[in-house]
Order: C-alpha cells, then structure tokens, then sequence
C-alpha cells in the first residue's frame, strides 16, 4: 500500500466529524503546500509497539542526534487524537515561536512549543493554521 492509500484510510477510519475536518485539513495543507513530501506513520517502534497516534506527515527533514545519527523525517504532522486533531510543527528552534506568534489568531486552539490543538476545524482560523504550516516548512 502506498502512502497515499495508508493517508486516505487513516482519514477515513476516523468517526465523523473528525473524518471530514481531516480531509479538509489535508486537503488545505496539499494546496499550501503542493511539492511537499508526504509520510504516513503508523505509530509504531521498530518491534510493531504502539507508541503515538498515527500521524500523516509533510515536508522533509533530516534529523540530528546528540549520538551523531541522522534521521529523515517529516517537518508538519497531522494526527487525529481523542479530544480533536493535533497538528506538529517539528523542528522550530524558538519554542515560544507558535504561541507567541499564532496563539492569539488562531482561535479555540491550544498552542503550544511544537503542537497547535483543537476540536473541530470550525474552532479556529485555518488562514492563521496554514501561515503557521508553511512558516514550519
């Protein structure tokens, strides 16, 4: 299955109205940003343990460690989660960055030094979602 196909049954395995709000996210974010990489991370470890929520990923990246080895991976993650959606903007070296600057536009949203998250996409301010999208890629 190709990554396309593992996004689109992520999407529609979630619960209405999840399922909608998500593939319009996506489908914001495609438009954003059309070149972009995507991933699809199943939430599992090496040994197949569940260890986050899925995440369909945009972007690239390569990732260094304090131990020298070098990881590719996304830059933006889009992961449904009990309460709402969750999206991760990963490697922004400012952690003040996203609430500083996106926190007071974005509407209902809990915005933190990497995660913006929310219940329903009607919550909040998608221009304002988007900007902070493309700023993290």
């Amino acid at each position: 299955m190709n990554t396309e196909e593992q996004i689109k049954n992520y999407i529609d395995s979630q619960p209405e109205p999840k399922r909608s709000d998500m593939q319009a996210l996506h489908a914001l974010v495609l438009q954003a940003l059309p070149k972009c990489k995507l991933w699809f991370d199943d939430g599992r470890n090496e040994e197949g343990k569940i260890v986050s929520n899925p995440n369909i990923g945009y972007g690239f990246q390569t990732l260094k460690y304090a131990d020298g080895k070098t990881r590719d991976f996304y830059q933006v993650g889009l992961s449904a989660n009990t309460t709402g959606i969750s999206v991760y903007i990963l490697g922004l070296k400012d952690k003040t960055y996203l609430s500083g600057t996106y926190g007071s536009r974005i509407g209902k949203a809990s915005v933190t030094g990497y995660c913006i998250k929310f219940k329903k996409l009607k919550d909040i301010n998608t221009d304002v979602l988007i900007e902070a999208i493309v700023y993290g890629v």
